[in-house]
């Protein structure tokens, strides 16, 4: 099994990235936990560049469980159809507004276990909202966590339900939502999936992918 970082090479890690990447936080534009919740399904196999350019323009059309549910499958279809696997996601997020208003008086639910009953909501769209929007600790495991934790050695995880319960074991309860953003920062500008720009990176001397020999 490959050498995984200590707990005190992990905080220090953080701290590096949180110099290198002050700015960290949630790129999907949204003013409600509602907007949040519709942004994160959108953001599924799509980028935030991508949603927030949709949902800029849906807002201003729908941005309630029950302006959703009045606009309709199709109509909601053809907002959401450039970010991808719009028949899904459009199915999915009138279901959950449906629910939504229902169940919960038309108000996003505060915790992750509620969240995870809404149609189309896993545990990284959960992980997210209630972090975002509700202060709850929380460590949501995307393509860029999953990949930037294993590949710098945080963990040696095969899967990301596992991979999260690492990390949360790893890192410090008060630092899992920032952590959360400051990896995904960094593996966008640049522990980049196919060619990491190692000569820009400030965490060098603790990468096991580096050390490994990997770089390049």
């Amino acid at each position: 099994m490959r050498k995984i970082l200590t707990k005190k090479e992990a905080d220090e890690v953080l701290d590096l990235l949180e110099k290198l990447h002050p700015d960290a936080r949630c790129e999907l534009e949204h003013r409600t936990p509602f907007e949040l919740l519709i942004a994160t399904i959108l953001s599924a196999q799509c980028t935030d560049v991508r949603v927030n350019a949709v949902t800029e323009e849906l807002f201003k059309v729908a941005n309630t469980p029950k302006q959703f549910v009045e606009m309709g499958l199709e109509e909601i279809k053809r907002w959401i159809k450039p970010c991808g696997f719009y028949n899904n996601k459009a199915k999915n997020i009138l279901s959950a507004s449906e629910v939504l208003i229902s169940e919960y008086d038309s108000e996003v639910p505060n915790t992750i276990e509620e969240l995870m009953q809404l149609p189309g909501v896993g545990r990284k769209t959960a992980n997210v909202v209630a972090s975002n929007c509700f202060g709850v600790p929380a460590i949501a495991v995307d393509t860029h966590v999953f990949r930037l934790s294993n590949r710098i050695g945080f963990v040696n995880e095969k899967d990301v339900e596992k991979t999260e319960l690492a990390l949360q074991k790893k890192i410090d309860k008060s630092r899992w939502t920032l952590a959360h953003h400051t990896l995904i920062f960094h593996g966008r500008r640049v522990c980049k999936a196919r060619k990491p720009l190692c000569e820009n990176c400030n965490i060098t001397d603790y990468c096991r992918h580096y050390l490994g020999g990997n770089n390049g």
